[in-house]
């Protein structure tokens, strides 16, 4: 009986070999051609790479106390508990410290009154074909625009402006990625320096203010007019606005922007001297607002 058994099994254990054989290469070539088909495929291949950044730091840690004494020289007069209060410096009010963070600082002296601002925004992405980085790209492009930088000279053949006399400002002389403006940007744009008086945002009411004076030293010198900034970041630009109202004492304002992956960063630095006929300088608070945004990058990149 059992030799029996043995043959009639046999034939049917042979089939189960072959359908097992044919299903296995079947399921091969099938695995090959699904892989190059499959609907996530593709999708997952165009997927933009997430921002450099995932969270911002505490922006009113980020500046260091001798630096605050070096840009507001009026706070070495304060009472004690006054300077502690003067250095600790004003948080700005965000609804995300993830996404957004600012802090001012302001210190009044005989001389003249400073203030200074940052503000950093970190920028994301919710198409998944256009990069963290990408965005931001076109976020700051927008602010870049909006700042109406002037043509370097010879730029455009006019000669009315000139930015070349600073090594940082580049032969291009249109704003870097303007063309990539979106409205998606543009709501990101128009929070920028929110809550604070900005220079960069106030182009056209500084430029009729600076007009109706006939004050020549308000003009700001060449060379230092604002521009384009190489060497800062992945993309920056500088602008200088000098406000005055009849006879009242003048104020200017220097913004640094600059951009690193998907970080928009704007230092605003202002001095309003304490008389009417004394002109902030222009190339020192350049300079100090410069210091201060290489310091800025070089903490997002260590």
């Amino acid at each position: 009986m059992q030799p029996k058994a043995r043959h009639a099994y046999v034939p049917g254990l042979a089939a189960l070999l072959v359908v097992a054989v044919a299903g296995c290469s079947g399921a091969s070539d099938g695995d090959g051609s699904a892989s190059d088909s499959k609907p996530g495929g593709p999708t997952s291949a165009t997927v933009a790479q997430p921002g450099k950044y995932r969270t911002l730091r505490e922006a009113c840690g980020t500046v260091p106390r001798s630096t605050i004494k070096e840009l507001l020289p009026g706070t070495a007069t304060l009472p004690e508990a006054e300077q502690t209060k003067a250095y600790r410096g004003t948080p700005s009010v965000t609804y995300d410290t993830d996404r957004r963070v600012g802090c001012s600082w302001k210190a009044d002296a005989p001389a003249a009154s400073h203030q200074l601002v940052i503000d950093l925004e970190r920028v994301v992405s919710y198409d998944p074909a256009v990069s963290d980085a990408d965005r931001a790209q076109e976020v700051y492009a927008k602010q870049e625009t909006a700042a109406d930088l002037p043509l370097p000279r010879g730029g455009d053949g006019t000669g009315s402006t000139s930015g070349t006399g600073d090594t940082d400002s580049p032969g291009a002389g249109t704003p870097s990625g303007s063309p990539t403006e979106t409205g998606a940007a543009s709501g990101k744009g128009s929070e920028s320096g929110s809550g604070t008086d900005s220079g960069t945002g106030a182009r056209t009411q500084t430029a009729s203010a600076s007009d109706s004076s006939s004050d020549s030293a308000s003009e700001t010198p060449d060379g230092l007019e604002p521009r384009v900034l190489d060497g800062l970041g992945d993309a920056a630009f500088l602008d200088d606005v000098l406000t005055r109202s009849g006879s009242a004492t003048q104020r200017r304002t220097v913004s640094v922007v600059f951009r690193t992956s998907n970080v928009i960063v704007t230092v605003r630095y202002s001095e309003q001297p304490a008389r009417s006929s004394a002109v902030p300088d222009s190339q020192e608070l350049q300079e100090k607002a410069r210091d201060l945004a290489r310091k800025l990058v070089d903490q997002l990149n260590a």
